[in-house]
C-alpha cells in the first residue's frame, strides 16, 4: 500500500494546533481595505478555529487521521 501524499493546498493554508483543533487565516484582506470598518479589519486578522465537520476534512488532506 503507498504512503498517503499530503494536500499541498490544504499545508499551506491550514494549521493545526496543539490539541489537534485546525487553524486558518481570515480571507478579504488583501485590498479594497479603506471601504472596511478598522473592527471588520481587526476581526479578520485574527485565526480562526475550523468547524469540526470541515475539520475531519482538512485533517484526513493533511495526512492525520
Amino acid at each position: 500500500m503507498p504512503k498517503q501524499k499530503t494536500h499541498r493546498g490544504a499545508a499551506k493554508r491550514f494549521k493545526l494546533t496543539a490539541s489537534g483543533k485546525v487553524k486558518f487565516k481570515h480571507a478579504h484582506l488583501r485590498h479594497c481595505l479603506e471601504s472596511k470598518a478598522k473592527g471588520t479589519k481587526n476581526e479578520l486578522q485574527k485565526t480562526g478555529i475550523l468547524k469540526e465537520v470541515d475539520a475531519k476534512k482538512v485533517r484526513h488532506m493533511l495526512g492525520i487521521n
